[in-house]
């Protein structure tokens, strides 16, 4: 008997960014659906890469980043997404 599971998609670098900051988003909710485990998400790493400088470089108080390195490595720890 073979284990059931759920369909898989494949974020490009903007879907990844869609779903993180727009929650009206189509993206954004394949992201809950991932959470609830309904569908199971992809990323490559360098997606994320892209999405950590453009967290570095938009959000920051006094001039400099607002998230810590550690705030976000438990971030991507905690995205219900597998990194390729």
């Amino acid at each position: 008997m073979m284990a059931w599971r759920p369909p898989g998609y494949l974020l490009t670098t903007q879907q990844l960014v869609r779903a993180l900051f727009d929650d009206s988003t189509d993206e954004s909710k394949l992201l809950t659906a991932a959470a609830a485990g309904k569908v199971e998400l992809f990323a490559l790493n360098k997606s994320w890469n892209a999405v950590l400088w453009l967290i570095m470089n938009t959000l920051k108080e006094d001039g400099k980043p607002i998230y810590s390195g550690v705030e976000l490595g438990d971030l991507r720890s905690c995205l219900p997404i597998a990194w390729r």
